[in-house]
């Protein structure tokens, strides 16, 4: 079943040629509840859209969008679609909860005995500011990096602990919660150095115990986010590495590199599990067979962990199936840059140069009861503790991911 075009999201003003206005979308963003998008849809603005509840209202979206109308969500409970002047060219996004304020707490981020959602965005001056997304008011600027803020990553446990990745070659750990603002402002809890390239893509694992890190080299690093210390670097890739992602239990993680390979690592031991290969999928397609055309851009894993998806630049979006070596599905796309799935599955967004987001069906699995028995154990068990269990060697193998 391959992936269908459900709607497409277009910038809102005309196209301008000076590079400032850089209309490219470079990073796009679920909230983790599904209920908004963000996009940096480029002229140095985020676009926030109250997300539908389902595929049918995207279905709805695209009907609209073929018969001439906006091809634009309509908004939900009461939500409004919220623009963010952000003053310098947007490049990375990332959503999270905000602790609710308590009695006699003077910081008006949010009101009494409420929690409120916020989304950070990394700019091109270095500047990550953080807005509230229910009112689209900034809350506050976090000032460091000394060069673009090309990704961030909030800890998925919902600690306000967020992670930056920049041009200036380090990433740095902010703490947001309450106990990390002084008057000189949010505590910068670590500066990672390590990198002799520009940082392009930081993820933290779903168990908020690792971090990974991808810059233009051909290893990717792998951070404690206990300790703020290197645990080792992958190496393997034969170019730039510059998209990352764990699996939601965190037992695997993938990169992606210009080299035109996906690779498959256990994190815990650094082994590598499987190579995926970006190559022409049909004769008849007219694509180059220069490797170049297939350098990767993104990837990323749905939310049961059994599928990937990656775009790269032979404006191809594909799906894989966790055990197979070759797409399952694949979409023709213009020039795409980053990839995302709906938090609760069903499709992908998509990114692109001409600041355009594109939405489109996946592949909707009833996982097994084999795998949520892995993924439940994978969740608190490293490879190691796997390894120790008084256990048949093939079932080890199984909750490994070594069964491929």
């Amino acid at each position: 079943e391959e992936p269908v075009l459900l709607a497409e999201l277009k910038p809102g003003r005309p196209q301008r040629y000076d590079w400032k206005s850089s209309c490219e979308t470079w990073s796009v963003a679920f909230s983790p509840d599904g209920a908004w998008f963000a996009w940096s849809q480029g002229h140095c603005v985020v676009k926030l859209i109250p997300w539908p509840l389902g595929e049918a209202e995207l279905c709805k979206t695209s009907e609209r969008k073929s018969r001439g109308g906006k091809a634009e969500p309509r908004s939900r409970g009461g939500a409004k679609e919220k623009t963010l002047e952000c003053g310098q060219i947007v490049w990375g996004l990332a959503f999270s909860a905000w602790p609710a304020a308590e009695e006699g707490d003077t910081d008006p981020t949010c009101a009494l005995g409420l929690p409120c959602l916020v989304l950070a965005t990394g700019l091109n001056d270095g500047q990550i500011k953080v807005w509230e997304v229910q009112t689209g008011h900034l809350l506050f600027s976090l000032l460091g990096h000394q060069d673009v803020v090309r990704d961030l990553s909030f800890a998925p446990n919902g600690s306000p602990i967020l992670v930056s990745a920049s041009r200036d070659k380090t990433l740095r750990v902010w703490d947001l919660s309450r106990d990390g603002r002084s008057l000189q402002g949010w505590r910068q809890v670590q500066v990672l150095a390590g990198h002799v390239q520009w940082v392009y893509c930081c993820s933290i694992s779903p168990d908020c115990s690792m971090l990974c890190s991808a810059a233009g080299e051909k290893s990717a690093l792998l951070w404690s986010m206990r300790s703020y210390t290197l645990i080792r670097r992958l190496e393997g890739h034969q170019s730039s590495v510059v998209s990352c992602d764990f699996s939601p239990d965190s037992a695997l993680l993938v990169t992606a590199s210009y080299d035109a390979c996906v690779i498959m690592w256990d994190p815990y031991t650094g082994e590598q599990l499987r190579t995926l290969r970006h190559v022409p999928l049909h004769s008849t397609l007219d694509y180059s067979s220069d490797i170049h055309s297939s350098s990767l851009r993104s990837v990323c894993f749905s939310p049961e962990g059994l599928y990937l998806a990656t775009v790269a630049d032979d404006r191809l979006l594909r799906i894989w199936a966790l055990e197979l070596r070759s797409p399952v599905a694949f979409a023709p796309m213009t020039n795409g840059l980053c990839c995302i799935y709906f938090p609760h599955g069903g499709f992908i967004a998509t990114g692109t140069r001409d600041g355009h987001v594109q939405f489109w069906t996946a592949p909707r699995v009833l996982s097994s009861l084999k795998h949520l028995c892995r993924k439940a154990l994978r969740t608190f068990l490293t490879t190691y503790q796997v390894l120790a269990l008084p256990i048949p060697r093939k079932l080890k193998e199984f909750l490994t991911y070594r069964t491929f």
